[in-house]
């Protein structure tokens, strides 16, 4: 009698456990897989995620159903889905593990901050699918450039973290005003840009690396800088920047006279609080002739007169 209860209990006791592993097989089916749709903050500085759990599987299925939460405008207004601005999705393709996304025109015409925060919180939402681990952008059928012409190309989710693993929602925007060249390449003119940027690089270098990539489209002005320029360094002591680039910056592929590339370089990084002051190296050297009329040793300050 005794061992016939023990067995109840014992049998019981299996039923219970096996019980409990079923509710909590089909509490895990219930739940599905968890995303992490990316959207705009209200202020435009960053993006952001919120969880969002599906049970659809299949790659093309969760793309779908992912595509249409980050077209779904928020309720209380509390951030921007990135597909709901002026511009439409016209189609998209996957061949192997890349995506690629066909705009129209529209999307090109958005502000260049609100342009990079919408690129980052949708390649950053799609990567995570399976299977697709690269995006492309398109506008019709030519590929997506940025502010200087240059084809953007295919994104991974990496591009958008910087080096110490931080989001883009650490990035900062910044209004710039940046001198290039005016049509006969004998003056400057001044073009104030705002700027997303990754707050661990210099405000100095990022003026440098905006000149390198010339006016964009809609700033009426022209490049002064060989595009091809690398930065080596830029530097800033007691108000005086020495910015030091290769040697490819002494090739000029544009119709501007020396002064205007200089004083470029020169009255962009002096607009900045604490520089005073410009020092130009190549490779470190300044015992170097731009165009053989000017001497980079020299110190410069300040020209105003060559602002139309």
């Amino acid at each position: 009698m005794i061992a016939r209860k023990r067995k109840n209990i014992v049998f019981l006791f299996v039923l219970t456990v096996m019980a409990l592993c079923a509710c909590g097989q089909k509490s895990r089916q219930e739940q599905g897989r968890t995303y992490h749709v990316y959207y705009e903050n209200n202020d435009e500085t960053g993006i952001f995620s919120q969880p969002y759990v599906t049970e659809t599987e299949g790659k093309e299925e969760v793309l779908e159903e992912l595509l249409d939460q980050l077209s779904t405008v928020s309720g209380k207004l509390e951030y921007k889905a990135p597909l709901s601005g002026d511009f439409q999705l016209l189609s998209y393709s996957i061949a192997e593990d890349q995506l690629t996304l066909v705009f129209d025109e529209n999307y090109k015409w958005q502000p260049v901050t609100t342009e990079v925060l919408v690129r980052a919180a949708i390649v950053r939402t799609l990567t995570q699918i399976d299977g697709i681990q690269y995006v492309t952008f398109q506008i019709n059928s030519e590929p997506l450039t940025d502010a200087s012409g240059t084809v953007i190309g295919t994104m991974t989710a990496d591009l958008f973290i910087d080096n110490a693993g931080n989001e883009i929602n650490t990035y900062e925007k910044v209004k710039l005003s940046l001198y290039f060249a005016n049509e006969t390449g004998d003056s400057l003119k001044v073009v104030n840009r705002s700027v997303v940027y990754n707050s661990n690089i210099s405000m100095e270098r990022l003026v440098v690396e905006q000149l390198i990539a010339g006016p964009g489209e809609g700033e009426k002005a022209f490049p002064t800088i060989n595009p091809d320029t690398k930065i080596v360094s830029v530097n800033v002591k007691d108000g005086t920047c020495y910015v030091n680039l290769d040697n490819i910056f002494l090739t000029q592929i544009y119709n501007v006279t020396s002064d205007v590339t200089i004083y470029s370089i020169t009255n962009s990084l002096v607009e900045l609080p604490n520089v005073n002051r410009v020092q130009i190296s190549i490779n470190g050297d300044t015992a170097v002739n731009y165009k053989e009329n000017i001497s980079l040793s020299t110190v410069f300050e300040r020209n105003l007169e060559l602002v139309e």
